[in-house]
């Protein structure tokens, strides 16, 4: 983080913490709206939680660690969700997550060396009728076998190159007109 950024984080992180440390069991809601904010929790966020909430910052530090729903560094770009359920176990849920942890290079909880994709585990999903499912972003997958997998993969690593070709030729044609 730059200095300017990481000054209106703990702003941010100040405001949240005025906002909800009236609430009961408080520590929960701020992480919360701190990730949502964020997409996660800054480490040097936590000296300003602790004492905001005169607490310990091994206190908030636990709590960050032990809920695997809170991040400690920035997620990719996209996050998929991969449902470990009971449901989407018998429809092969670990051969699917066996692949896309070899297809990515990464284990659950992590992200992509080219900060793209963060692959997380889900304990349902919803969609116990198809699975396996995933969860990219907002949109739920059923039915998911490697190949769809790796279609879906295709797609999200794609399409932000179709649209940026579609803006280098736009700029392309203003430099022609001007020139």
């Amino acid at each position: 983080m730059n200095e300017t950024t990481a000054t209106d984080v703990q702003h941010m992180v100040r405001q949240i913490i005025a906002d909800l440390k009236h609430k009961p069991g408080a520590l929960m809601p701020i992480l919360h709206a701190i990730q949502g904010e964020l997409g996660y929790v800054p480490n040097d966020t936590v000296p300003t939680i602790a004492e905001g909430l005169n607490i310990t910052r091994a206190d908030v530090h636990g709590v960050i660690s032990f809920y695997h729903d809170f991040r400690a560094t920035a997620p990719g770009r996209h996050t998929i969700h991969i449902c470990r359920a009971e449901a989407c176990q018998a429809r092969g849920c670990r051969t699917l997550e066996r692949h896309a942890q070899q297809a990515l290079g990464v284990d659950y909880h992590q992200t992509t060396q080219d900060g793209d994709i963060t692959l997380e585990a889900a304990y349902c999903l919803g969609n116990c009728a198809t699975g396996p499912s995933i969860r990219i972003g907002d949109d739920i997958h059923g039915r998911v076998t490697p190949a769809r997998f790796d279609a879906l993969i295709d797609q999200l690593q794609t399409v932000p190159l179709i649209i940026q070709a579609a803006q280098t030729g736009a700029d392309r044609k203003e430099d022609s007109t001007h020139g």
